[in-house]
């Protein structure tokens, strides 16, 4: 799973004052300087990571607070999620959702359908929710609820019913080099936590870096399957193990784990990690070991600053672009993910290959992580 799972306000805040530092490499770490909007270039300087513009990877918001993708789902595949993932998804307004959407969002659906999300709220919420769906309200409201429902639980709905068009996405989003060279130490010989794991990205480097073993935990079962054939292709039995879980719920024991990394999936938001996520990421890792979130979201910059993480960002020597498998996949992948950023269409026709830089996509590129020692 990556963060574009997590679609949310954009609102942003500031941190305290941070001290920058560089590594030997000419990686940034932050420490203790005021985040801002200034440009960081290929060498170390006292600055903020760069903003992203237009769009922050993992929101649906654009500079304009519009989603980058066009929704090719209805209401009623909703009912792909499993009862356990539909409660996790009610239990509060997580997704950007509001119990008044959802409600307006069901009138006229059939009675099953219904009784399924009332079934699965807290039964504090199921008076309100009952309320709000026997009251009258216009077809033009019930249409922009469901709007606004479909594109809050896009990413979730894209991982549980297309993993596969999901895999192309992220296929050739090829993370920085240096990330994982730096993170070689920590992995080498260890006992790794890869969480929201997705197709398994960050799970087969941790491979390639000499990892004794990986527990890869993802939610989404479409996506545990795309890994599971990763793992018979590659001959990684016993090596990767696959375990369906979330965020708030590791299912594995404490300290049991030497380094737990996410990769483009972990943020601030409660269902997508929040305080609670980062509880269970501390239970499972043993002390003296470390979690590293990798492509973090710039909003969440000052959440990870305030809980003692420290940031790394890798120098640049030529612009990150996004390797899609083929012209057909990237013209596919553009016309759905990237609907409204019409010049990524526009550079795609224009160029003829399947290679789009993360400017283009408006995406900031995969180079930085965050990092905590566990005490």
């Amino acid at each position: 799973m990556r963060i574009v799972g997590s679609i949310l306000s954009c609102a942003g805040s500031r941190a305290r004052g941070l001290l920058v530092t560089s590594c030997s490499d000419g990686a940034l770490l932050m420490r203790d300087f005021p985040l801002n909007d200034a440009k960081t270039g290929t060498r170390a300087s006292i600055q903020a990571p760069p903003p992203l513009e237009p769009a922050e990877k993992g929101s649906a918001c654009s500079a304009h607070d519009m989603p980058l993708f066009e929704n090719p789902f209805s209401i009623e595949d909703l009912l792909v999620f499993d009862d356990t993932t539909m409660q996790h998804m009610l239990r509060c307004d997580g997704f950007g959702l509001t119990l008044e959407d959802l409600s307006w969002s069901l009138h006229n659906a059939p009675s099953p359908f219904v009784e399924r999300f009332k079934r699965n709220l807290p039964s504090w919420r199921q008076a309100y929710f009952l309320q709000e769906l026997q009251r009258p309200v216009t077809a033009e409201q019930v249409k922009a609820a469901r709007q606004r429902v479909l594109d809050g639980l896009f990413w979730e709905l894209t991982y549980w019913k297309m993993p596969e068009l999901y895999e192309e996405l992220t296929e050739g989003e090829q993370l920085h080099p240096g990330i994982f060279q730096q993170l070689a130490q920590d992995i080498r010989g260890k006992i790794v936590l890869d969480v929201g794991a997705g197709s398994g990205r960050a799970t087969f480097e941790c491979l390639r870096y000499g990892a004794r073993l990986v527990y890869a935990v993802e939610p989404s079962p479409g996506l545990l399957h795309i890994l599971e054939q990763k793992v018979v292709s590659q001959h990684a039995h016993g090596r990767i193990v696959l375990c369906p879980g979330r965020f708030d719920q590791v299912p594995l024991k404490d300290d049991g784990v030497d380094l737990s990394l996410s990769c483009s999936a972990f943020t601030a938001e409660p269902e997508q990690g929040g305080e609670a996520g980062l509880v269970e990421l501390k239970r499972v890792t043993k002390a003296g070991g470390k979690i590293v979130i990798i492509w973090p979201r710039k909003e969440d910059y000052p959440w990870f600053v305030e809980r003692g993480f420290q940031y790394v960002s890798l120098p640049l020597q030529r612009e990150m672009q996004v390797h899609f498998r083929s012209l057909e996949s990237a013209l596919r992948c553009a016309r759905i993910f990237y609907a409204r950023n019409r010049s990524v269409l526009h550079y795609l026709l224009k160029k003829q290959n399947p290679e789009v830089p993360f400017s283009v996509l408006g995406v900031n590129p995969p180079r930085d992580y965050f990092w905590l020692t566990v005490e």
